[in-house]
């Protein structure tokens, strides 16, 4: 098993920047505001042949009884119950403080190795930024740089000193499809999010722009793998203000990108926006597998659920090839059917297309209805194959082929779709015009 090591502290003080660091990547959101992260965040560190598990947590306050601080505070709290090892970052340059303090107290009880890590030491004197650190009673602090790298490998190997080595990453053959969460602001992602997994992993929090990061969850259900992804809330482009928002709406798209299947969260409490059908058109633009959510149906009544189906068919008509959901997340209603479908849509995105076979449903749907011509000429198609997966792509080969309507190849794509029932995923259709050897002649 690969050890924990989960990073405490309080806000500010160059977590996120660690985490990073200590996973070589950019997935922690990271800014000079305090409180940004809120949920836990975990990644694979790797030293030599050693592998580690490294958790980010967001600024601790240990006192906070109320609000979205105690939420924070509780994620934190959940961290620390499943590490191995903590690292309790301070701040070099702004020395001890009462907060630290408390925060250290906390750990004591916590029963844990703790190490401290005074960040934020590039171009300090090492043993002066740790001097003063001391005094929290963890033994000799280590005077470490996050920004700039400086000391991290010294504080990794005092870390994974006690643990045997070995404890490599178990390799698998199928982590199974990842699995994004997105939609509007307070739309009930989180709340998804932890009914699937069946723990309050992330904040569910009755605030819009709770979640700032995206969040990756891997977990089981029923033998198979999935990789959960909790997004930010996407808001209308004119109503993002702040930088940290701007990265977050980036992290989103990120995630979408990254993701094999999309679940499209919507509020059945409220009328279906325009914003909506952005987000699933970036989803549709991504080529992603989709299922949609209608959350909070439970808060509806007959008469506005009649409404609203009138509204969806509407407004997203353009994700027929999608399944869609009744639910509520908050009571876990309807939501078991959930991930059936994501297994669905997941399967059709990377379906194996044999090309005999849509050669043969090609010539169908030509033999049912012949492309029009243009001209003195009809675009002639020959024989088709497949191009890749998630999404499918399928080429057509022939001659004049980039003279087809926009609704023929609309024409083909249906026909496909439903001669492989490849619901849940688009498709794209690629042409291939063979080059006419007597263009150039008189």
């Amino acid at each position: 098993m690969k050890p924990t090591i989960v990073l405490v502290g309080r806000p500010n003080v160059g977590k996120s920047t660690l985490f990073n660091r200590l996973t070589r990547s950019r997935d922690a959101l990271v800014a000079d505001q305090p409180g940004l992260t809120r949920d836990r965040h975990y990644g694979i560190g790797r030293l030599g042949d050693r592998d580690y598990l490294v958790v980010d947590t967001a600024g601790f306050d240990p006192v906070a009884k109320d609000g979205i601080m105690h939420e924070m505070a509780r994620q934190a709290e959940q961290a620390i119950a499943e590490a191995d090892v903590l690292l309790f970052l301070v701040d070099g340059r702004a020395g001890r403080t009462p907060h630290d303090e408390q925060i250290a107290v906390r750990l004591r009880r916590a029963g844990r190795p703790v190490h401290v890590v005074v960040n934020k030491a590039e171009g300090l004197d090492r043993s002066v930024a740790a001097s003063d650190f001391h005094a929290l009673g963890f033994g000799a602090p280590v005077a470490v740089s996050a920004a700039h790298g400086d000391g991290i490998k010294q504080l990794i190997d005092l870390v994974l000193a006690p643990f045997p080595v070995g404890g490599g990453r178990e390799s698998t053959d199928d982590d199974g499809p990842k699995v994004a969460i997105v939609g509007r602001p307070n739309v009930g992602k989180s709340t998804l999010v932890n009914t699937l997994l069946g723990e309050e992993r992330v904040i569910a929090f009755n605030q819009p722009g709770t979640t700032r990061d995206a969040i990756s969850i891997p977990f089981e259900r029923g033998g198979k793998q999935y990789t959960l992804i909790d997004t930010a809330g996407l808001r209308r482009r004119g109503k993002v203000f702040e930088a940290v928002e701007k990265f977050s709406v980036i992290k989103t798209l990120q995630a979408i990108q990254e993701a094999n299947v999309a679940v499209l969260v919507l509020d059945a409490a409220q009328d279906i926006s325009d914003q909506d059908a952005h987000i699933a058109g970036f989803v549709l633009d991504a080529g992603r597998a989709l299922v949609v959510a209608i959350n909070k149906w439970d808060a509806v009544d007959d008469y506005q659920r009649d409404q609203l189906k009138e509204e969806i068919a509407r407004r997203l008509g353009f994700l027929s090839f999608a399944r869609f959901h009744h639910i509520s997340a908050l009571k876990a209603e309807g939501v078991a059917g959930l991930l059936k479908s994501v297994d669905a849509a997941y399967a059709a995105a990377i379906s194996n297309l044999s090309t005999p076979q849509l050669t043969r449903t090609m010539q169908a749907a030509i033999a049912k209805q012949a492309p029009p011509r243009h001209g003195t000429a009809r675009p002639k198609m020959r024989y088709a194959h497949q191009g890749g997966m998630n999404p499918p792509i399928i080429v057509i080969h022939g001659n004049s082929l980039e003279n087809l309507p926009t609704s023929y190849v609309r024409y083909l794509e249906r026909t496909f779709m439903e001669a492989f029932k490849l619901q849940g995923t688009p498709l794209r259709i690629q042409f291939r015009t063979a080059h006419n050897p007597y263009a150039s002649k008189p």
